[in-house]
């Protein structure tokens, strides 16, 4: 699992790229990303799901049935852009999910209820 960052400043310099419809610097999508990947993880503590959002992190988080190895059974898998979106309500889970931006395998991969994060 990828280390989380404390970096909210990131999360804010991303959207404003994307606002103005640029790509984010790669460094700064990185950060933004593990910063939301962090706060997914306090706000949904636990190890039911694992959420991969490669290249950049995985952590795992969800109250219910712990997995310690192998595949996980509960799975979510996005791009860092959609991660972006969808942790800050730029995106909602349904439209992502609908639209296949998001992969989401096993019956407790619904991130729904913890999205968008409150404190964004």
């Amino acid at each position: 699992m990828a280390r989380t960052v404390d970096d909210p400043e990131a999360v804010g310099e991303a959207l404003a790229a994307v606002e103005a419809g640029a790509d984010p610097d790669r460094a700064v999508l990185r950060r933004a990303t593990r910063h939301l990947l962090g706060a997914l993880a306090s706000a949904a503590p636990g190890r039911s799901v694992e959420v991969r959002v490669p290249p950049y992190g995985a952590i795992q988080c969800v109250p219910g049935t712990t997995h310690t190895r192998g595949t996980p059974p509960n799975v979510v898998e996005t791009d860092p852009l959609t991660w972006l979106l969808l942790a800050t309500g730029r995106l909602g889970w349904a439209d992502a999910l609908a639209a296949g931006r998001i992969s989401a395998s096993g019956t407790r991969a619904d991130l729904a209820p913890y999205l968008p994060l409150a404190e964004l």
